[in-house]
């Protein structure tokens, strides 16, 4: 997918606006809408600003799996906890997880 479409999806798909976004990051609007429309090409400084209120990183931005949800804080430090749980202990929590769902 080209970064001026996986920038656009991401900010609609987090619920953020232009504005916001610009409020945010300290880009201008227009900058912003000439980047998403593929009128621009972002600087890796720019691309940082924008995707940082987002949540991600850039790593997360160029990542080409359709697979990789863009997680945000909170599930960022859910699965660094998960991570450091013996097997036994994250099935558990799995188990438990299933049941309050």
């Amino acid at each position: 997918m080209i970064i001026s479409e996986k920038l656009k999806n991401l900010r609609k798909s987090k619920g953020i606006s232009v504005y916001r976004l610009s409020e945010l990051s300290g880009v201008s609007q227009t900058h912003i809408r000439d980047i998403e429309r593929g009128d621009r090409n972002p600087s890796v400084d720019t691309l940082t600003r924008l995707t940082a209120p987002m949540g991600i990183s850039l790593c997360e931005l160029f990542n080409e799996s359709e697979e990789i949800a863009f997680l945000n804080k909170s599930e960022k430090e859910l699965i660094e906890c998960f991570r450091l749980l013996s097997k036994e202990k994250a099935d558990a929590l799995v188990t438990f997880l299933k049941t309050i769902i």
